[in-house]
């Protein structure tokens, strides 16, 4: 099916929370809703009196049957709409947004496939595993996440339960040694896959592709989804 898309709208903060000191979550109630698929994105757009605006886009970490639509943010240096959804957002606010966007970057259980994701960029995986869960198909999709430590990795608990593979590169966990991911490790993951998600920052999908790649992932069945340091 077609993935859904819906225009500019509006959506309140129902809940707000700082999971860690860069992170904030977002649940929102969004007016006229689209319903979205796993892996598509939202834009945020705010406004200043002045006329002046800024926008970003955040992928949805919820599941489409969720009644709220869900964003987690990494707050950004510099960072004009991650700063104010961060530090000044409070429930109730009313933002703009635009979505569901994207067509590529998504899962609808219909094949199986691999994740590989790094920090932030965990986000739409995790909307995934939430279908997964749903529906009883955790046969058919497979996570690896990369993050520098625990705490730099949004929804480490609930990516644990779920049985994602977790490299840490910055701390040890459990018995694993710090350090990216081994082709070997990577590969008990791939095998049977008919499609591979790399999602992270620029850097990070392209050495997450070349390590699909080495594994011997078909590149062709490989969908990136990448964000620069904007925010």
């Amino acid at each position: 099916m077609p993935a859904p898309a819906g225009g500019w709208t509006t959506g309140t903060i129902i809940e707000l929370d700082h999971p860690t000191d860069r992170l904030v979550r977002l649940r929102l109630h969004v007016d006229d809703r689209v319903d979205h698929l796993a892996g598509q994105h939202y834009v945020v757009r705010l406004r200043a009196p002045d006329g002046y605006t800024a926008q970003r886009s955040y992928s949805v970490a919820s599941d489409p049957d969720d009644p709220l639509l869900e964003l987690m943010v990494e707050c950004l240096p510099g960072g004009e709409v991650s700063g104010f959804l961060h530090d000044a957002a409070e429930v109730g606010d009313v933002l703009e947004l635009r979505g569901p966007i994207g067509g590529w970057f998504v899962w609808e259980g219909d094949v199986t496939a691999v994740c590989v994701a790094g920090g932030s960029g965990v986000v739409p995986v995790v909307a995934m595993t939430r279908v997964v869960r749903r529906l009883g198909l955790q046969d058919r999709l497979r996570v690896v996440v990369v993050a520098r430590t625990w705490e730099d990795l949004p929804y480490a608990a609930e990516l644990q339960r779920y049985g994602a593979f977790i490299a840490l590169t910055r701390e040890n966990l459990g018995d694993r040694v710090a350090a990216p991911p081994y082709p070997d490790e990577l590969a008990t993951h791939v095998g049977g896959a008919e499609r591979a998600y790399v999602c992270g920052s620029v850097g990070f999908a392209s050495y997450a592709t070349r390590l699909l790649e080495d594994t011997g992932v078909d590149p062709d069945v490989i969908r990136v989804e990448q964000f620069g340091e904007t925010g």
